[in-house]
């Protein structure tokens, strides 16, 4: 019975923990300003930030319930396409952090093109992503 009780308080601590780093990374790297910058509406990054909290709280739940949810197949690509932004914007904003890009163009000696750079690394992921879930048997975790 203790230890239930333990395995309960350092599960929610953990993940108090690792939700607290999560939140702290999207905060430093900086996607939500740089989503309302680009936009041009600053004035509603509460809200902004409210829905990446949200979304946390409810992926969070998700997770550990199952949640059976019944929607059509159109609203769930439309979702599907949503959380794919989100998660390359991400990696976008992680990689313009680092100074990726830059560092590349300057090793690489590209000097135009770097448009078609960035549409080629996001085809990639488009269809690496589509292989994945789409493929069976493209990926099996028992062989590892």
């Amino acid at each position: 019975m203790i230890a239930n009780i333990l395995s309960v308080i350092v599960g929610f601590g953990s993940g108090m923990v690792i939700s607290g780093a999560v939140f702290a990374f999207i905060t430093v790297v900086g996607v939500v300003p740089r989503f309302a910058q680009k936009t041009q509406t600053q004035a509603h990054v509460r809200a902004y930030e409210t829905a990446v909290t949200l979304g946390g709280i409810f992926g969070t739940i998700a997770g550990f319930v199952q949640l059976v949810v019944p929607l059509g197949g159109v609203i769930l690509a439309f979702l599907s396409l949503c959380i794919g932004i989100f998660f390359g914007s991400l990696a976008m904003s992680l990689a313009e952090t680092l100074d990726v890009i830059p560092i590349l163009t300057r090793r690489g000696r590209v000097s135009r093109g770097l448009f078609f750079f960035v549409i080629a690394m996001a085809l990639g992921k488009l269809v690496g992503s589509l292989l994945y879930f789409l493929v069976t048997g493209f990926y099996d975790a028992s062989n590892m």
